[in-house]
């Protein structure tokens, strides 16, 4: 089991306060929600030893961490020279100028924009910590893997399978679990329970495509109690 467990990454998704909190920029009605089960999916996957990977929206982006030397979580950040711990995160310059076409108008000169860096919108949201030593990736679209390094980082480190959480399911979770089966991952879980969208049928409709490509679908619960 210590052996599968090392093969694992959670990837915690744009858990941040301009998705989560009332008052963010880009709320997403679902995520406040859902925030107790996020931590305790990182609670148990550092128990277990998992790489867990913050996907943090400055738009996005995400950290890792490795407990002990040998056992890593993964979060959403910047690129360090060291190896300990990573964390790969979007982040948009304050004018937008990096951000897709079709939110640039949300930028403007002396108005950050969402997730702009280092903006309060961009922090995660209360209750999740970036440990010191955390490592940092900066990603500027929906997946966690387009045009950033997080691949050949985790297939360094042997990580095998992945599990998902946070928000929100028909953009960053949906991109980041398509690409992962595209990649080869196997298996990869998204915790429904743990991720939301801005209803619920809109998560309900893309948790159903994501199981129909094969991708695990348990509740928290469940998942805590399993060996996968």
């Amino acid at each position: 089991m210590a052996d599968q467990w090392s093969q694992t990454a959670l990837l915690v998704i744009d858990m941040q306060n301009d998705f989560i909190l009332e008052d963010g920029l880009m709320k997403v009605n679902g995520g406040k929600a859902i925030v107790p089960n996020v931590i305790k999916a990182v609670d148990i996957a550092r128990q277990r030893g998992i790489l867990v990977v913050w996907k943090r929206g400055i738009w996005e982006g995400t950290i890792i961490t490795w407990p002990g030397g040998q056992n890593r979580i993964v979060i959403d950040f910047d690129w360090k020279t060291e190896v300990h711990n990573a964390s790969v995160v979007r982040e948009h310059d304050q004018q937008g100028r990096d951000v897709e076409l079709f939110r640039r108008h949300l930028y403007s000169p002396g108005k950050a924009g969402p997730t702009s860096k280092g903006s309060v919108g961009a922090e995660l949201v209360d209750g999740l910590v970036i440990k010191e030593g955390d490592y940092k990736l900066v990603k500027t679209r929906f997946s966690a893997f387009f045009a950033t390094h997080l691949h050949s980082f985790l297939r360094t480190e042997g990580i095998k399978s992945l599990v998902i959480t946070g928000v929100q399911t028909p953009n960053c979770i949906r991109q980041t679990v398509f690409d992962a089966v595209a990649l080869d991952y196997q298996p990869v879980t998204v915790i429904v329970d743990a991720t939301a969208a801005a209803t619920p049928d809109i998560h309900a409709v893309n948790i159903f495509d994501m199981k129909n490509i094969g991708v695990a679908t348990p509740a928290l619960q469940e998942w805590c109690g399993s060996g996968a």
